[in-house]
């Protein structure tokens, strides 16, 4: 497991639960908006990542104040290794949080057969037609679909997300979203903020509106039960 970085403590990253994060290196998605590029661009990796043994002597240290471990990237199902490392969290106790884009659906679903998550929060980025030309994304997209229906159909506590951003997002793509998760109960739109980017002239646009959020709320709920905004 490529460990970039930890956050030792999060309120946030878990709902209802205190958690540690962990940082995963690598990912097949190259979003513009990204604010992690560090763990994106191999140009931008950092020149040592944190050894594994670490991180098991920080769980071992903090059993009695942890409740889980939120595992994110860059993208953790691309991590060759990822059965083997949440198994082993979870025979020491904690509970396990995913967060992934869905391109690996079969890792997905071979974790949660095997127990191994209690729950998962998926990023769905754009349209499936556009993850292509948005997101360079060289495999084929029907992988982001065939996750959504692996969680819809499963027992597992879920949430799907979309980080709206000007120029990129629009109505017409969060009424085609709606549609892709229809069978959810949780949808969270999370609203762009400037900071460090995979591409620079992201630093230059600001968030939507707060009348323009609920204006994409107003269209999911059509679809989803719970729509929240993350701004």
């Amino acid at each position: 497991m490529i460990i970039t970085g930890m956050q030792k403590l999060s309120l946030i990253d878990y709902p209802e639960h205190i958690a540690c994060v962990i940082f995963t290196r690598g990912c097949n998605l190259r979003c513009p908006y990204c604010h992690n590029p560090e763990l994106v661009d191999p140009d931008r990796y950092p020149d040592e990542d944190m050894p594994v043994s670490i991180f098991w002597q920080f769980l071992e240290n903090r059993k009695r104040f942890l409740d889980g471990v939120c595992i994110t990237g860059g993208e953790p199902t691309l991590q060759k290794d990822i059965e083997d490392f949440t198994a082993k969290i979870r025979s020491m106790g904690f509970k396990i949080k995913l967060d992934t884009n869905g391109s690996k659906p079969e890792v997905l679903e071979k974790l949660l057969k095997k127990n191994l998550l209690d729950y998962v929060a998926m990023d769905i980025k754009v349209p499936l037609t556009r993850y292509k030309t948005v997101m360079d994304f060289h495999e084929d997209p029907s992988c982001i679909g065939e996750s959504i229906d692996i969680l819809e159909n499963s027992n597992i506590a879920h949430e799907f997300r979309t980080t709206v951003v000007p120029g990129i997002h629009s109505c017409e793509d969060m009424d085609i979203i709606g549609g892709l998760v229809k069978e959810t109960d949780l949808f969270f739109i999370q609203n762009f903020r400037p900071s460090k980017h995979l591409q620079p002239y992201m630093e230059e646009l600001s968030g939507f509106p707060k009348a323009m959020l609920e204006k994409f709320r107003d269209i999911l709920v059509k679809y989803v039960k719970h729509v929240y905004i993350r701004d």
